[in-house]
């Protein structure tokens, strides 16, 4: 039997839990890996009551669930009050949820799990229950970091060879030049080559990098940040060894044809970056977490409450996930 993969329950008046219980049900069909949900199982037995879903859920450990698997849906169970109302967040239900991711990522760390599959969540629901990090990201790159040790989690979309990383991520576009400095732009190409090669099994990435004007400054005639920060800073990842083209023009960068020449691309800024990867994939692609000790992957989609309880959710971009952390933690063994 294979380690599991563990999948963190996410909000539960949203769509997560909807997911999760659908894709264990199609298990078979879809030759999904075994996994282990990290949530509330009396509350996800409602839900798959509400949904019609039938199918048998066991508490169990971490270490215990891969044998699990074949038979029930095995739930790493975290104490509190979930009750099943789709589309209502309740607020003794954060507690579970927080919990949950924190009890996930522990089981990775540990090595009880292979790697981390996250279900959406929702944080204004998360504040009052003393969730104090800025996204879902950040608490995980908190609680994967050692003492005394501060993590740079990257962000990146992914749909098969296609890959995109924005620089800058949920920032006004205002304050996004003054946010492009050389070291975290060469901070963040360290990490994306580093997990290409660690996580993908890619040899030597290749890793285009967008320029932040139009036709990338056209040579400073449109803008100075691709002369005085990006080049350098590109620069300095050359002579690291890192294989890097850019700044290129973002225009026709993204063309699907220039775009499959390169293992990954790096934007500037949030829409520079998912606009392309969603137009191409807006169902199926995948974001990945770089730059944590484990592997982190999620549907690239939020908590759809207005979908929660109906099943009428795709499952497609949450396959897609589980699938991909499947992969990235084969390739780094």
């Amino acid at each position: 039997m294979t380690r599991p993969l563990a999948i963190s329950m996410g909000e539960p008046a949203g769509i997560g839990p909807d997911l999760i219980l659908s894709l264990y049900a199609q298990r078979d069909s879809l030759n999904l890996p075994n996994f282990v949900v990290f949530g509330h199982a009396q509350y996800l037995r409602g839900r798959a009551q509400r949904l019609g879903i039938s199918l048998d859920i066991v508490k169990t450990t971490a270490e215990e669930a891969e044998t699990a698997f074949s038979r029930a849906l095995p739930v790493v169970s975290i104490d509190g009050e979930v009750p099943d109302r789709p589309g209502e967040i309740v607020p003794s239900a954060a507690p579970v949820v927080i919990e949950a991711i924190a009890a996930a990522v522990r089981g990775t760390l540990a090595g009880a799990c292979r790697g981390l599959v996250t279900a959406p969540i929702h944080k204004g629901a998360l504040y009052h229950a003393g969730f104090s990090h800025p996204g879902h990201t950040e608490y995980l790159a908190a609680l994967c970091a050692g003492e005394g040790e501060t993590l740079l989690p990257v962000m990146m979309l992914a749909h098969d060879e296609l890959r995109a990383v924005p620089l800058t991520i949920h920032v006004p576009i205002k304050d996004v030049p003054e946010l492009i400095t050389a070291s975290l732009l060469i901070e963040t190409l360290r990490v994306v080559d580093r997990d290409l090669r660690a996580r993908f099994g890619i040899a030597r990435p290749r890793i285009a990098v967008a320029g932040l004007n139009p036709h990338a400054g056209e040579d400073g005639g449109i803008g100075q940040e691709e002369i005085e920060t990006i080049r350098p800073a590109l620069a300095t990842a050359r002579d690291e060894g890192l294989d890097i083209i850019g700044p290129l023009p973002a225009d026709t960068l993204f063309y699907p044809p220039h775009w499959r020449s390169y293992d990954a691309v790096v934007a500037m800024y949030h829409d520079q970056a998912l606009i392309p990867i969603k137009t191409v994939a807006f169902e199926d692609a995948v974001n990945v977490t770089l730059g944590l000790p484990i592997v982190r992957t999620s549907p690239d989609h939020g908590t759809a409450f207005d979908l929660a309880g109906t099943g009428k959710g795709s499952t497609k971009s949450f396959a897609a996930a589980i699938a991909l952390a499947d992969r990235m933690t084969k390739s780094a063994q």
